[in-house]
């Protein structure tokens, strides 16, 4: 697939992370890869909390978004569908282990850690150079309508 997860089914979305019609956002680019969720993402100078270090809630914010279409990807597959529910965050943990670079490329990679009817939890990681600089552990929620995210995607 050549078509990001969000450039198939929310392209209008405007979330600061992922949504591809934020020209402001990040516009992170999810692919499916087996049973995980990968991304490439290469920071600006302006994504900086010192000089040349990326700062730790962009690195929040990749992997908040890297979760949620993770978790949404999951449902889609999960229950046959042709179209990912829109997903939500119910809570999510960052770890920082050491600086992220913010001259090269982050990699991300998702997976499922808890499988649910409506609830996920996903595990993933930031990596840059090949080294892992950071790791999330989450519960993702499908919603129905009527919550305000319903129409988002």
């Amino acid at each position: 697939m050549s078509e990001a997860l969000q450039e198939r089914y929310a392209a209008e979305s405007i979330c600061f992370g992922c949504g591809q019609a934020n020209p402001e956002g990040l516009r992170l680019r999810t692919f499916p890869d087996g049973d995980e969720v990968v991304a490439e993402w290469t920071p600006g100078p302006n994504h900086q909390a010192f000089p040349g270090v990326l700062n730790g809630g962009i690195i929040g914010t990749l992997l908040d978004c890297q979760c949620n279409w993770c978790a949404a990807h999951y449902f889609m597959r999960t229950r046959d569908l042709d179209h990912p529910p829109v997903t939500v965050t119910a809570e999510y943990r960052v770890r920082l282990f050491r600086p992220t670079p913010s001259g090269e490329p982050v990699h991300l990679r998702a997976r499922i850690a808890e499988g649910g009817e409506r609830r996920v939890v996903v595990e993933a990681e930031l990596s840059s150079g090949g080294e892992r600089t950071a790791a999330c552990s989450g519960t993702f929620v499908a919603i129905r309508e009527g919550h305000p995210a319903h129409g988002a995607r």
